[in-house]
């Protein structure tokens, strides 16, 4: 068990420094088993922050984000946490203002994350595999850069499916409807 986690450890070590040394503009942390984002890691990138526009932490044990991650990383334009168990988002993700894709399927979001119905670059919103039920959908029709909201795989309501063009700018995906059985 220790030896697994002392792997798992230097595995995001060695990413970090990858990152860093070779001042790529990305951070790949996926599949790493991070039940929160590591603390060490923004003494780390202090020197490369602003000029990382993707983070992907998917396929990870996350259960938040916090505000000094959004922060941090203010210059963001893709962000992947798919595959987490996130179940809300923090307000400061309004501030990231370069943010055009967000991906946050499968993790366990039972109402549509509203702060980014703010975030003003954002084009894709991906929410597949959540438990949403309810979308603002008037906030997200005033949304000028969003292009895709997938919300397939989630018990959306009927109103969500009243949402078509020329109501929505976007291309809005959704789980076919269930027939309805025979008695």
């Amino acid at each position: 068990m220790q030896k697994r986690m002392g792997e798992a450890v230097a595995r995001v070590a060695r990413k970090v420094n990858d990152t860093v040394e070779n001042k790529t503009d990305s951070l790949d942390l996926a599949n790493c088993k991070l039940m929160t984002f590591p603390v060490g890691i923004y003494k780390a990138m202090r020197s490369v922050t602003e000029g990382i526009h993707l983070i992907s932490l998917a396929n990870n044990e996350l259960k938040s984000i916090t505000s000094r991650f959004v922060t941090t990383f203010s210059q963001l334009r893709e962000l992947n946490l798919a595959g987490n168990y996130l179940h809300r988002l923090p307000e400061e993700i309004t501030s990231l203002l370069h943010l055009r894709a967000i991906n946050l399927s499968r993790n366990r979001f039972r109402r549509f994350p509203e702060p980014l119905a703010t975030v003003p670059s954002l084009e894709t919103i991906d929410l597949e595999e959540n438990e949403i039920a309810e979308v603002p959908t008037e906030k997200l029709a005033s949304m000028a850069s969003l292009r895709s909201l997938n919300l397939r795989d989630n018990p959306v309501g009927p109103e969500v499916r009243l949402l078509v063009r020329p109501l929505v700018p976007f291309d809005l995906l959704l789980s076919p409807e269930e027939p309805i059985p025979e008695a």
